[in-house]
């Protein structure tokens, strides 16, 4: 564990240091939770935008993009359920005077006991070596097995108790589970109260007229309220998606981990519509689909997991979690939900406006079912810099910290360098960047010993340097050198682009 903390310290400060992320508003003491991407972090967050974006729009006729407003007609929020039911169970602890999700103190804990498990699976491997069949080792082993049920009784428990709203049972679980505070280490908590996420704001030019609103929560409202709209004047048909990218607000109160989990943070958004009873068939298709999106980047297999929720929204009749290994452990990275015809029905019956489609094929008109695919971009980012980000032992026993983060996302495609300042090197080289710009983000850099300068680009995540040497002035040729492998190759000065073009197709990572 405290390998996994150290390593996550380090991916706070590298992202400072190699101007990926700022806290917001760091020359006033910043502000908690809010943060700022810098140079390199904007570059990077703009590229897993447009790979999912391409992925999810370009990739499918049916599906196309919306970017509605941030402020919405306040009845949206009443007809959605979060005027109601947009609340989290907090629970402070008397001693430490902290605050904590109630519901995540009952998950970290019931996390340990999946720990636990897989420890014994690992001793069970060193021990046993090839012969180990972990299949059969996993379904039979007593240890195992009792730890997963008492993970699986503990959330089962927590979802009973939440779709209960009973508040007194939750603080009661976490008693009987003798969980402490992880700050002050005692037990001694107060009473869990829900408490509503949304910000508020007004809209008006006085304080005695203005309109109260809210800031938004989520981005599928307004796909929602668009509905027709966007069918009519695009002339889908069922089943068709709309596409979204944006910012969303929640007043969380233990906003922690980083940019895991923030006040104000964007979200990429698919909302499916399908035939009602086709909903389950769309669900799995689905989740599929999303799971080799995420694999297309090459973080791992291993370090993603489905995680089938026990208590389901109301609005949903099934759900699932792409759950990622975070440096804090597994963690929600992407929702997909099967949200039934809830949505459509609610906006139809506060705006009094009909948000039906006429099936020609059936010859009826219904309210669509939506299997919802959403995914939180800072932890999309957060998941590609904390894997990406690596110490490495190099054959001569030195060592550098290198960003291996896969081509088609690094801000940096290229640094080109002049070997030394002078004898035209540098003209070169610019010629270069010169040609380069149009088609790729570069960047020119001539200080230090070339050495330093690939280090430089290593820890940055540049995935190639080319240098400009005293031979390019000769036969036009130029080194490039790969970020991964640090192997170098001589290639003519007009190849640089052909070779780029390869490495960041978007058609070789997605296909």
């Amino acid at each position: 564990m405290a390998n996994n903390e150290d390593h996550f310290k380090k991916v706070i400060s590298h992202a400072k240091e190699y101007g990926y992320i700022f806290g917001s508003s760091e020359i006033y003491d910043g502000l908690s939770a809010v943060y700022d991407y810098a140079q390199n972090g904007v570059e990077l967050k703009k590229n897993i935008r447009e790979y999912w974006w391409r992925s999810m729009v370009y990739m499918h006729q049916n599906i196309v993009g919306l970017d509605a407003a941030i402020l919405m007609h306040p009845t949206t929020w009443k007809a959605s359920g979060h005027v109601d039911a947009f609340n989290d169970p907090l629970i402070d602890n008397k001693d430490s005077k902290k605050r904590y999700r109630a519901d995540v103190l009952v998950e970290d804990f019931a996390e340990k006991q999946e720990v636990k498990a897989q420890k014994e699976i690992t001793k069970a491997k060193k021990r046993f070596g090839e012969a180990f069949n972990e299949e059969e080792f996993v379904t039979t082993n007593a240890r195992v097995i009792g730890y997963r049920e008492k993970k699986a009784e503990i959330l089962n428990t927590m979802a009973r108790l939440l779709e209960a709203e009973d508040l007194a049972g939750v603080k009661k679980l976490i008693e009987d589970l003798g969980i402490v505070c992880p700050v002050s280490g005692s037990k001694n908590w107060t009473e869990v109260k829900q408490f509503n996420l949304m910000f508020g704001t007004k809209l008006g030019a006085s304080a005695d007229t203005a309109t109260d609103l809210y800031l938004r929560p989520e981005t599928a409202q307004g796909i929602f309220v668009n509905f027709a709209n966007v069918q009519k004047t695009g002339r889908m048909k069922i089943p068709f998606g709309i596409a979204q990218t944006g910012k969303a607000f929640r007043n969380e109160i233990v906003a922690r981990q980083f940019i895991f989990r923030m006040r104000e943070f964007e979200q990429m958004e698919m909302q499916f519509f399908v035939r009602p009873g086709e909903e389950m068939k769309w669900y799995e298709y689905w989740k599929e689909t999303r799971l080799n999106w995420h694999k297309s980047l090459g973080l791992g297999e291993e370090n993603y997991r489905f995680h089938d929720h026990e208590k389901l929204a109301h609005y949903a009749n099934a759900a699932a979690d792409i759950e990622f290994n975070f440096p804090f452990g597994f963690k929600e990275l992407e929702g997909i939900h099967s949200r039934t015809d809830f949505d459509l029905k609610a906006h139809e019956e506060h705006s009094g406006k009909k948000l039906q489609f006429f099936d020609p094929e059936m010859n009826e008109s219904y309210s669509p079912y939506v299997v919802e695919t959403s995914i939180g971009l800072d932890r999309m980012f957060l998941a590609v810099f904390s894997k990406s980000l690596q110490d490495e032992t190099l054959e001569d026993g030195s060592t550098r910290t290198v960003l291996k983060l896969p081509s088609i996302l690094a801000p940096i495609k290229a640094a080109v360098f002049p070997l030394v300042k002078k004898d035209g090197l540098p003209d070169v080289a610019k010629e270069i960047i010169e040609a380069l710009k149009w088609d790729f983000n570069v960047l020119y850099d001539e200080k230090d010993a070339v050495g330093k300068r690939y280090r430089r680009q290593d820890a940055a995540g540049t995935p190639y340097c080319i240098t400009v040497d005293h031979q390019t002035l000769e036969d036009q040729t130029v080194t490039i050198r790969d970020r991964d492998t640090m192997k170098q190759e001589r290639i003519p000065i007009y190849v640089i682009s052909e070779r780029l073009n390869h490495s960041i197709s978007y058609q070789q990572w997605l296909s």
